[in-house]
Formats: structure tokens, sequence, C-alpha cells
């Protein structure tokens, strides 16, 4: 039997809320109430260990395969993704892009002019109810209808090939794949966990805009969450430990993104140390310490985005034989833990803690798991984005990390402003920036800043991983007008660079000759 009625995991953390219709119609599919776990099969041929994005493909390919498949998970299927990641804060941002878009209609765009403030408790309901809309996709009864055997509980392994379910039920497996996924990393500061701040899993639960928001991080969640919630009309102040946001990226990609959050209001607190946190009522105070000084700062909210940890603890990783540490379980090219049964995948086992990243990966070690497949995860070209207005998108390697292999690059930027597209739309902040092998096409990295940079991206992954290189995508027609655009003119800008002053000379000669 299900042992967490009334949507309320078994440490009697309410699962999720509010507990409104659309979280309801959620649950029953994530998480139904009154299930009754499936009777154990003798031997599986494959058990998973949580329902997030990795599992569930996992899970899926199997079934397909006709493997006799068992997927545990104690909390929601579809994991951070669905429940308190990718899902809600894209519905959130598009949300906010709408707010932003109407303030600027007037101005911008000779629109009707706005007034008064927006209803933030209808965002809220609109991304509850997508959510519950998009959760069938992941529910219980589609993968039990797949031909898995889901067990709502916790699984903790027992043995190098056997784990049991609520303490319970074992479940014998040929293999297994580890995809328990992360949770949010709280600081170690005095008086933060006391202040109740929060985090990427319960700032979907809010119902009420936050006069003042703080925001502890700048990575892509942090960015994020702050410009929306800026846009909607909360005082947002950023704090970062470090000199700038967005630090894995291009230093002038991430400033145009800053500059954007500005506008939008966001203040910015660099090179900030945390001292410690308190609260008092409804109001919290962040103490901090910037350039040798102390400060405080207060808010209705704080907001945690400092980083993620790995979901080690307490599945019974010694017991199986898995190596694990601070960073997660580690494996090998193929994904294979330290016990060759055991295999794992996404966010407790990867650097790239990406829902698309988890995917990838579970397609990887289904065949590697079942079918002896030999995969590479080490040979996945793997994209990512930060969502935010205009967003950043990046693939493959960096200047900086090119030259640190000893790969000599040739580097091509085309701003946005010289995309018709983009000066009709008015979005003319951003770049195009491809990196290739000097003397050569071959693209080795690209970084995208512009509205639809996500998009833009695939792009180049495409490129990059069929081989294809920039000269293929300057040959190929893009029409007119689009934003894509600005990859046909990166390819034109590079072979204008192959006009050398001799080449020149020589058509000169040519010319003259056959005249």
């Amino acid at each position: 039997m299900n042992d967490t009625p009334g949507g309320r995991d078994p440490g009697q953390r309410p699962l999720i809320l509010p507990l409104d219709e659309h979280n309801r119609r959620h649950l029953a599919n994530v998480h139904p109430e009154g299930y009754l776990n499936p009777q154990a099969r003798d031997r599986y041929h494959l058990v998973v260990l949580g329902a997030g994005t990795g599992g569930l493909v996992t899970a899926a390919i199997g079934a397909a395969l006709g493997a006799k498949v068992a997927l545990v998970e104690k909390h929601l299927t579809g994991g951070d993704c669905l429940n308190v990641g990718c899902v809600p804060s894209k519905a959130l941002l598009r949300a906010a892009r709408a707010w932003n878009g109407a303030s600027r209609a007037r101005s911008e765009f000779g629109g009707p002019a706005t007034s008064g403030t927006g209803d933030f408790g209808a965002v809220m309901e609109r991304m509850r109810r997508l959510r519950a809309d998009l959760g069938r996709n992941d529910s219980v009864q589609r993968f039990t209808g797949l031909g898995v055997d889901v067990f709502i509980g916790a699984g903790r392994f027992t043995g190098r090939d056997a784990l049991v379910v609520n303490g319970a039920t074992t479940l014998r497996f040929r293999r297994a794949v580890v995809a328990t996924g992360g949770r949010p990393a709280i600081p170690d500061v005095p008086g933060l966990a006391e202040a109740g701040p929060l985090t990427n899993e319960t700032i979907f639960w809010l119902t009420s805009l936050p006069p003042r928001l703080i925001v502890i991080g700048a990575g892509p969640i942090g960015c994020e969450l702050a410009q929306a919630f800026a846009r909607f009309g909360s005082q947002v102040t950023l704090v970062n430990r470090g000199p700038r946001l967005l630090p894995r990226e291009d230093a002038d990609a991430a400033q145009i993104v800053e500059a954007s959050l500005r506008r939008d209001g966001v203040r910015f607190l660099p090179l900030a140390q945390l001292v410690s946190a308190r609260r008092d009522g409804a109001v919290r105070t962040l103490v901090l310490e910037q350039a040798g000084q102390r400060r405080e700062e207060q808010a209705e909210e704080i907001l945690v985005a400092a980083g993620r940890l790995p979901n080690v603890e307490g599945i019974g990783l010694d017991a199986a034989g898995v190596a694990h540490g601070g960073k997660g379980i580690r494996v090998d090219a193929r994904l294979r833990t330290t016990n060759p049964r055991v295999y794992a995948v996404g966010d407790v086992a990867s650097r790239f803690q990406f829902t698309h990243a988890a995917d990838a990966q579970a397609r990887l070690v289904a065949q590697n798991a079942l079918l002896f497949g030999r995969g590479r995860a080490d040979r996945l070209v793997m994209p990512w984005c930060t969502y935010t207005s205009p967003g950043l998108a990046h693939v493959g390697l960096s200047e900086q990390e090119a030259r640190a292999r000893g790969l000599a690059v040739e580097t091509v930027t085309v701003p946005l402003n010289e995309v018709d597209r983009a000066i009709l739309d008015g979005a003319t902040e951003g770049f195009a920036r491809v990196h290739l092998e000097a003397g050569t096409d071959r693209i080795v990295g690209a970084t995208i800043v512009a509205e639809s940079a996500g998009d833009l991206i695939s792009e180049i992954t495409l490129a990059i991983t069929s081989g294809a290189g920039l000269g293929r995508i300057g040959a190929t027609i893009h029409p007119y007008p689009t934003q894509a655009e600005v990859l046909r003119k990166v390819a034109d800008a590079w072979r204008r660079r192959k006009l050398t002053p001799a080449a020149k000379r020589a058509f000169g000669v040519f010319f003259r000759v056959f005249k």
C-alpha cells in the first residue's frame, strides 16, 4: 500500500502545495493516493531507482525491448524537471516575458498603454494547470501501461544484485540503474536554514508575489528566477560570491545578460560573503560581508540557488559496492559504476545537470546495460542554455578550453544588430560566436546570446555531431527574415576571411584575362 496518504511523504512534509484542483490532479498522476505496489517478480532484467527523466527514459526503453523492468520512486514521478524544474520554471518565464512585453508595447511598438499590477496568482495557477496536463506523460499509470512494475516507496540496495522497497519488498535484478538525481545545496550559514529559505523545490508553491526577494547564487537558476520575479514586480536582489554572474560562460556573453537583468530592476551584490541570517515575523534578514564591510539585506523571501548536491545518501550504495563521493556516483565512460551490474545516469553521476543530458545518458545506458552496448557518454555533444531574456546557449569548447587542449582555433562572431529579423523584433542584444579548428571549417564550439538562443544552438550541435563544417551551414538556405540567419552570416564572415589579398590579386588577374 502507498504509505504517503494525503499528498505527504513519509516524513510528513507536503509533497506539493497548494492542494488545489490542479495539484490534486497532478498528484493523481505522479504519486497516486492509495496506489498498491505490484507483487515483485522473482528477478528483473532491470531495476531503476528514481523516476526522473533519466529513470523514466531508461525504464521505458527497457520495457519496449521486452525486458522485465521495475521502477522505484519515493517522491514524485517526473523528478525535478516536471515537478520543480524545467516545466514550472519555463511556465513562469513565459508569463514574465509576456508581462515585460506588455510594459514595452506602448513605448517600443505603439501598442496600447498598460496600467496597474498583474495577477501573480493567475500566473501560478496557469503553471500548476499546465504541469498537471504534462504530468500524464510521466504518470504512474502510463508506465504501468508500458509494462513497467512501478513501486512507490523508498528503495535501498541490500547487496550487489538486490534492492528493497520500503524495507519489505525485495527486488532482485540482473542490472540496475541509479537515477536518484540531486537536490538544492543550502549554504552552511548560521540561521539560514531556520530562516526558511525557498529553493527550486518550494518556490513554485508560492501563491502571492513577495514584495522583496533575495536570490543567493548567480548561476542559471538564480538568474532566470531573479529576472522573472523582477518582471512580475518584486524588488529583487541577487547575491553572488563571485565577481559576475554565469561564470561558466564567456564574459561578454554574461555581461549582456547582466545588463538585461539590471534594466528589469535586479540589484547585484557581487563578491558578497554570507555571514548569517535570521527571521523576524514575515521579514528575513541576510547579513553579508562585501568589500570588508558588513551589510544587511531584508526581504519577505530568500531563494537559495547556490548549487546542487547528488542524492547518494540512504540508498545503500555501499552495500551494492558502488563507489561515490561529494560529486556523486563514480561511473566510467559507459556509465557503469564500480559494481558492473549497476549503472548510473543524470544528476547523481554527471557534471551535466540538465534534463536533456539525463535523457541522452539514459538512451545509452539502456543499451549498455541490457544489450551489451558500448555507447560512451564522453562522446556526447552536450549543449546547454540559460533561459533568461536574452538567453545564453553554449555547445562544445570555449576558446580558452580549446587552447588549453593545444588546439589552435579561429573565432568568428556576428552581432545580432546585423540580422534583419533581430532588428525588426527589437531584439538586437546578443551575438552568435563559432570557434573553428584553425585552417578548417570544423566547428569545435559555439556561444549564442539571443532571445531564441536555446533553439538556435541546435543547428550548431547537429553540425558538430554529424561532422558538418561551417561551410555546410553557409550553403544551407535559411528562410528570410529569421534570427537563424545569424548562423549563415557567421559562415559568410568566415568565407570573407578566406578572401586574402593574395586571393584577390589572383582573381584580378583572372578577370583581366577573361574579359
